[in-house]
Parts: structure tokens; sequence; C-alpha cells
């Protein structure tokens, strides 16, 4: 019987993409000055959070020296810090900040994954490998089976999920939802709600600000409960 436990050391010996295999362990092996001593984990990143989660928190892939080196998804770079920083003001996080997968952060009635699991080169994967990952997700998805609304991470994640609750049988309303931030649709059991990304080019130039932030994560939270 497939678990969470199985299918994330499933997902940390996958090799099928070999440009991002090739990106990850690049990173690992020329890491910048700051982490030279760091021992990288340089595979997969697999989802983090409380089983029983009704939040699931979706980005697009690992940075090369945040999560491919910490192992633990958004963790390790200003993006990270961002998401944790709400997830703990919305109170979903024990901790403000992770700064790694030992660091005892714990999330309560959240989850955290991402469509593409490895660091991809100028963290853009390609649609090929975004479909080779996507069942990944989708088997994440089904085992967690309280999971009520999935907070996107930007337009690539918002359409990672609408492929992969398709491949569980809930097709996506005509037209099509479209990605905007706050935007909402309503997928078979689940309320997808969309956020820019935390990524530094959105949070450094204004695009997205803490309370922009705190207004989706408060959306979800009221959606959930």
């Amino acid at each position: 019987m497939t678990t969470l436990r199985s299918l994330t050391a499933d997902i940390t010996r996958c090799r099928r993409c070999a440009r991002l295999v090739t990106c990850r362990e690049a990173a690992a092996e020329a890491p910048p000055k700051r982490f030279l001593d760091e021992d990288y984990w340089a595979k997969p990143v697999p989802g983090f959070g409380d089983p029983k989660a009704r939040l699931l928190v979706v980005g697009l892939a690992p940075a090369a020296h945040g999560g491919n080196r910490t192992g633990r998804v958004f963790t390790g770079d200003r993006s990270g810090d961002w998401l944790y920083g709400a997830l703990h003001r919305a109170g979903y996080a024990s901790q403000a900040a992770s700064t790694g997968r030992r660091d005892g952060m714990t999330l309560t009635d959240a989850y955290v994954a991402c469509i593409v699991r490895c660091a991809p080169p100028g963290n853009h994967p390609t649609p090929a490998e975004r479909d080779r990952c996507v069942p990944w997700f989708a088997a994440e998805l089904e085992l967690l089976p309280r999971v009520r609304v999935v907070l996107a991470l930007g337009a690539f994640a918002w359409d990672g999920f609408l492929l992969a609750a398709s491949r569980l049988g809930h097709a996506s309303p005509k037209p099509r939802p479209k990605f905007a931030h706050g935007a909402r649709a309503t997928i078979g059991p689940y309320e997808l709600v969309a956020s820019y990304h935390v990524s530094q080019q959105n949070t450094f130039t204004g695009r997205l600000t803490e309370p922009m932030l705190d207004a989706v994560f408060a959306t979800a939270r009221s959606l959930a409960a």
C-alpha cells in the first residue's frame, strides 16, 4: 500500500529528467561561498507538512541553493522566508522561518509541495519536465484526503494543479480558469486559490507584498474551515 512515507522515498529516487538531474547535482558540486560547508540534498524534494492538512500550498520547483540544498521545499532562501513567515502569521507554522529539514519546524493543517521536484536551470522547467513530474504531485494529493483548499503560488503551479486534478478525474470547468492574483476556482472537491509567487522578482519589486500574501492566506483559511 502506498503511503506518504513510501511515496516520498519513491520521489527522492527519481532520475527521469536528465537535464534536471544534471542541474541539481551541479549546484551541489559548485556551491556559492556562503554554502561551501553545506552537505547538499541534491535529490528531488518531497512535500512537507501535516498529513491531515486541509490546506495544500504548491509552488513551482526547489531553488538550486534553497530546497535543493536543505532537502525541504521552500527552505533556505528568501522565497521560503516569505512563505513560512506567512504560514506562521496565519497560524499554520510553528516557526517564522525554516533553515533546514532538521530545524524543528512543524506545520499544522497545512502541507507544502512543488509541481517539479528538482531545481531547474534558471528556475524554468520545460513543459515535458512538468508533465513527467505531475504524477508525483497527483499521487501526493491523493494521499492527502482532507485537503479542501489548494493555494497555487504562480501560474505554473496553478496550471500544474489543474493537470494533476484532471489525472484524478476532476476536470476543469469551461472556460478553463485563468491565473491571476486572488483568483479562485472550484475543481472537484477542491477550492483553488491563486497568489503571485513568493519569488524575489515579485517581492523585491512590490508586485507581491506581505499584506497581499496574508490576505490570500486568510481567504484560504476561511475556505478550509
